[in-house]
C-alpha cells in the first residue's frame, strides 16, 4: 500500500479539483448498444484517470468500462487497474449525488490497493483508512431487476435500491446498509474495489455462492455477489 497510497490519493485530488467540468457534461449523454447511458464526462474522466495512473506507475493493463478490450487488458504491464470512472451514470446524468468513481490496482495479480470516491457527497473509502462504522437493518440491492432480485425484496424487509454500486458497497461496507446483493452480478470494473474493502474491513462476502477469497476477478463476465455486514466485529 506504500507504493500505491500516493497514487490513490492523487487520484482523488484529481477528480475532486476536475468535479466543475465533470458536472458541466452530466447531460451530455449517448447510449450504448445495450441501452445504458454514457455522458461525455464518463469517457473523459477514464482517459485522465488512465493517464495520471500511467504518469505515476508507468505502463498499465487498464480494464476500464469504458474503453475494455480483450487485447489490450492482458498486456505485458505488471499492474492492472480496474475502473469504472462513473458508477451510477443513470444517476449522474439524471442529477442524481449517488454516483461514484470505483479504482482497484493489482501488480502481478496480487491487490495493491481499492478507492470508492463518491465526489459529490464528498466521501471515499481507500484501502488502510479507516472508517466510521454504523448499525443498520437496511439491505440494499442493485437495479438490475429481476425475478430473483423482485423474490429477494419481498423479504427483505427495510430495502434499498439505489441505482449506483459504489454507494451501495461504500455504505455496506460501513454498515449503513447490512446486506448489499446483486443476484444478476455486475462486471469487475462496477464491483472489484468495493469487494477488496469489504473483505479488509471484516464483512462476509460470497460471489457466485461461494466465499470470496480476494482474488482477482476476470472482467468479461458478470459476477453474482452477496456482501454482508459484520457487527459482531465493531470495536467495543
Amino acid at each position: 500500500m506504500s507504493t500505491v497510497r500516493p497514487v490513490l490519493e492523487a487520484v482523488c485530488a484529481h477528480v475532486m479539483a476536475d468535479l466543475p467540468a465533470i458536472l458541466a457534461q452530466r447531460r451530455t449523454v449517448t447510449w450504448k448498444p445495450d441501452g445504458s447511458p454514457v455522458t461525455d464526462a464518463d469517457v473523459r474522466l477514464e482517459r485522465e484517470i488512465h493517464a495520471l495512473l500511467e504518469g505515476r506507475l508507468g505502463s498499465i493493463n487498464l480494464v476500464g468500462e469504458e474503453s475494455y478490450d480483450v487485447a489490450a487488458a492482458v498486456g505485458a504491464a505488471s499492474w492492472t487497474a480496474v475502473l469504472d470512472p462513473i458508477d451510477g451514470t443513470e444517476n449522474f446524468c439524471s442529477g442524481l449525488k449517488e454516483w461514484g468513481v470505483s479504482l482497484s490496482l493489482w501488480r502481478d495479480g496480487g491487490h495493491e490497493g481499492s478507492l470508492l470516491l463518491l465526489p459529490e457527497l464528498g466521501e471515499r473509502m481507500m484501502t488502510g483508512e479507516p472508517i466510521e462504522r454504523h448499525a443498520s437493518r437496511i439491505t440494499g440491492f442493485s437495479s438490475s431487476i429481476t425475478p430473483e432480485l423482485a423474490q429477494q425484496l419481498v423479504g427483505a424487509g427495510e430495502a434499498r435500491i439505489l441505482g449506483c454500486a459504489v454507494y451501495n458497497l461504500y455504505n455496506v461496507v460501513r454498515g449503513s446498509l447490512a446486506r448489499f446483493a446483486n443476484p444478476k452480478g455486475a462486471k469487475s470494473w462496477d464491483v472489484m474495489a468495493g469487494l477488496m474493502l469489504a473483505k479488509e474491513h471484516g464483512c462476509d462476502v460470497t460471489v457466485e455462492g461461494r466465499p470470496y477469497d480476494g482474488s482477482y476477478l476476470e472482467p468479461d463476465r458478470r459476477h453474482r455477489f452477496d456482501i454482508r455486514h459484520r457487527y459482531d466485529l465493531h470495536p467495543g
